[in-house]
């Protein structure tokens, strides 16, 4: 099942992710929700405190939006990735209790995904093994530090996502890097100026230079566009 909400505001593509994962039990197949922002956004893991690490006063006259996720996880900002949501079910053959299968089913779907988005044959990883901890803060920013089952390109982070197993099955959101951030917003945003280098260091954004808002959003598009595809065929040969 393909799930289409659109642009809504963060909070409300939360708590439908949410409403999902409640649901799962009525579902045999997994489900496939795509959506989009209305207005930039920031969503925060379960257990992250905003208010320690981000500038709420400069979020707030900016405009952006923030939103608890139901999942774990640190910091993800959503004006420069695609992100995405897929539900496993329990009685699903693909399901398993070993959370790194069930990462791999998934990042198995991503790859796929951006192999045929960069025309070529990239060599992905799956990152097997936690890499060595640099700064604390780091620890709480999707983008600024590789963690164990993100997709890796060249040494360096190309999507991530945080899981939330339940008895119904469980809740995958992915996130997929797709141009940097500009220096100046980042400096005031941050509370620890580090996190901004470990973003830059750390991850390989899918759009070269210093792509305009019309050519993410056509990258979001072809993006959705193969997540379907990659989704069905996925489901179809389970």
């Amino acid at each position: 099942m393909i799930y289409k909400s659109g642009k809504r505001l963060a909070q409300c593509n939360m708590d439908f992710d949410a409403l999902l994962l409640t649901d799962l039990h009525l579902q045999n197949e997994p489900v496939l929700h795509l959506y989009d922002w209305e207005k930039d956004s920031i969503t925060y893991g379960y257990f992250f405190k905003p208010e320690r690490w981000l500038n709420l006063e400069f979020l707030k006259n900016q405009g952006v939006d923030l939103a608890r996720r139901p999942t774990g996880g640190g910091c993800v900002f959503h004006m420069c990735d695609f992100a995405f949501s897929i539900l496993i079910p329990a009685s699903y053959p693909a399901f398993s209790l070993n959370t790194l299968e069930n990462y791999a089913f998934i990042n198995r779907m991503v790859i796929t995904v951006l192999r045929r988005f960069l025309l070529g044959n990239p060599q992905f990883k799956l990152l097997s093994e936690e890499t060595p901890p640099k700064e604390g803060a780091f620890t709480h920013f999707c983008m600024a530090k590789p963690t164990k089952y993100d997709v890796m390109l060249d040494g360096k982070k190309v999507a991530g996502a945080a899981q939330r197993k339940t008895k119904e099955g469980y809740l995958h959101q992915g996130t997929i890097f797709l141009t940097k951030m500009a220096e100046p917003f980042l400096r005031d945003l941050l509370s620890v100026r580090v996190v901004a280098d470990g973003i830059r260091d750390n991850s390989f954004p899918l759009l070269e230079g210093s792509p305009t808002t019309e050519e993410i959003l056509s990258a979001r598009k072809t993006l959705s566009t193969l997540f379907e595809d990659v989704f069905l065929e996925t489901v179809q040969q389970e």
